[in-house]
């Protein structure tokens, strides 16, 4: 049985950006080595506020910890 092809479907083009090159791939790279501020999981709330306090306390908490990294000379959680 003879395949059909309907229409001819072309790559996208890249333009002048074109794949990233290693100084772009490794940025790219570092990011993995990043811990989020907010813990995997679920959270259900029952109201806005108790969600917005858990995100502040998060965010507080990552502040705290990438400015003690900071004063420690310790680069890991730098960019946390």
């Amino acid at each position: 049985m003879k395949k059909r092809v309907i229409g001819h479907r072309r790559p996208r083009d890249l333009g002048e950006f074109g794949p990233p090159n290693d100084q772009e791939q490794a940025w790219l790279s570092s990011f993995a080595d990043r811990r989020t501020r907010v813990p995997k999981g679920v959270f259900r709330y029952r109201t806005h506020e108790e969600a917005n306090a858990d995100w502040d306390r998060w965010n507080a908490e990552g502040v705290a910890e990438t400015v003690a990294g900071k004063s420690r000379g310790d680069t890991s959680t730098v960019n946390a």
